[in-house]
């Protein structure tokens, strides 16, 4: 019961996974949230519970469903007890093109990125009070500097970015609310990203363009988020960009 209690979106997978060891390696309890990756989740909580037993929890919520926030909240608080630190990890991207945007693309891109971490943080806000905890979110430096392609995205992560300094506002001093905008860390692939790749000169292009001409590892987001919750207790409302350099001079 005393080890804090942490929820991350999309945890079972890529940034999230990492994001979830390095907790868990600083002492946390991990309350791993999927959608469709059940059996990466299943993996990931076995590998964790290796370690410490009981010390980590798959829940499976659906986030089109309006419901989904508040429900994924009370599983987590009834499973654990309590709730210390919300990661809002979870995000859909794909490219929209201006002459054919859909409707569905705007709800699947501002829901994901914009209005679940809305709902899931006013979910959780009476909890993590309880616990002067925290909330991270995982914005995107494309919320300042938008990319080519991507304006719904972009738009959605800039949302984002303004949520994290609003709720830190709403929710002080109890809780601190920050955020981690990664640049190039993983390459979407074809199963991340149905529409399209990141081609290799594409990649080139942003690596050349980063002051350290190289890209960056899930690691690097995971151990700032990792400060944010642990080591940054006079810290909020603030959005820590972890790219290399790139949005110094994009």
């Amino acid at each position: 019961m005393s080890a804090p209690v942490i929820l991350i979106t999309g945890g079972a997978r890529r940034i999230g996974a990492e994001i979830a060891r390095n907790l868990h390696a600083a002492g946390a309890s991990i309350a791993i949230h999927f959608n469709s990756s059940g059996s990466a989740a299943d993996h990931l909580v076995a590998e964790l519970c290796a370690l410490r037993s009981g010390s980590a929890a798959a829940f499976r919520a659906d986030f089109l469903d309006d419901a989904a926030p508040v429900m994924l909240i009370d599983q987590v608080v009834s499973h654990f007890g309590k709730l210390d630190g919300l990661i809002n990890n979870a995000s859909s991207f794909f490219p929209t093109s201006v002459g054919s945007i859909t409707s569905a693309q705007w709800v699947n891109l501002l829901g994901s990125n914009l209005r679940t971490p809305l709902f899931l943080a006013q979910a959780a806000a009476p909890h993590l009070a309880a616990a002067n905890g925290c909330i991270v979110n995982i914005t995107d430096i494309h919320a300042e500097r938008p990319l080519k392609g991507y304006p719904v995205y972009c738009t959605a992560k800039a949302g984002l970015l303004g949520l994290t300094r609003s709720l830190a506002v709403e929710l002080a001093p109890q809780v601190r609310v920050n955020a981690v905008a990664p640049g190039a860390i993983l390459w979407p692939t074809d199963k991340d990203v149905p529409t399209a790749d990141f081609p290799p000169e594409q990649q080139a292009a942003i690596i050349r363009h980063s002051l350290l001409k190289r890209v960056g590892a899930p690691s690097d987001i995971a151990r700032t988020v990792c400060f944010l919750v642990f080591d940054a207790p006079y810290i909020t409302g603030q959005v820590i960009n972890v790219d290399g350099g790139r949005s110094a001079h994009l």
